[in-house]
């Protein structure tokens, strides 16, 4: 079956249903997870993974249990043939409780399959665009693209080249913007400016 009839058949309402339970978990930078899971199906999509089904229906759940961590996964798994591998996937991608961050994105980074590597890349890149410094401070952004690049920048280079120069832009662009800003906040305590 060609790419683009495997897209014409992929059924996805039955995850777009599980993941509504996600509207009711509000992002920082305003809407909710259930969008953010969208733009991170949209990513993929932009990149043609049209044949991965099980990649583009985790994309839908990965934040699911991690943020309703009461979500029965058995329903996961008896939606259809791919449920069982979807969990599986959303399980690798989910960020245990006795990680912290940095130790989560060294075990993705270090163990994590190419769909894990793949879908964390993809995540990433919707939260990057997503990070405004009107709601974010530029402390914190700074800090998550560090992150970035110790952490993520490194599996896109491993699973896909276009998703490592599109996070390695991204972080350029953001990293200027804050500097941008610093020259900005000087000149204001420069006299005479």
């Amino acid at each position: 079956m060609s790419a683009l009839e495997t897209l014409k058949n992929l059924v996805l309402a039955p995850y777009i249903l599980k993941a509504t339970a996600l509207i009711s978990v509000q992002r920082a930078v305003g809407g909710n997870q259930f969008r953010h899971c969208f733009s991170t199906l949209g990513i993929l999509l932009d990149y043609k993974f049209f044949t991965d089904t099980v990649l583009l229906k985790a994309s839908l759940l990965h934040d699911l249990l991690e943020d309703l961590p009461e979500t029965q996964v058995e329903e996961i798994r008896c939606i259809d043939s791919d449920g069982t591998n979807v969990v599986q996937l959303v399980l690798e991608v989910t960020k245990r409780k006795d990680e912290t961050k940095e130790q989560y994105l060294q075990r993705l980074l270090e163990y994590g399959s190419r769909d894990a590597l793949l879908l964390k890349c993809a995540d990433r890149i919707s939260n990057i665009t997503d990070l405004h410094r009107d709601i974010q401070s530029e402390q914190k952004i700074s800090d998550y693209l560090d992150q970035t690049e110790k952490y993520v920048i490194p599996m896109a280079k491993r699973v896909n080249n276009d998703m490592f120069i599109e996070l390695t832009d991204l972080v350029a662009k953001r990293r200027g913007i804050l500097r941008m800003l610093e020259n900005n906040k000087r000149a204001e305590t420069v006299p005479g400016l």
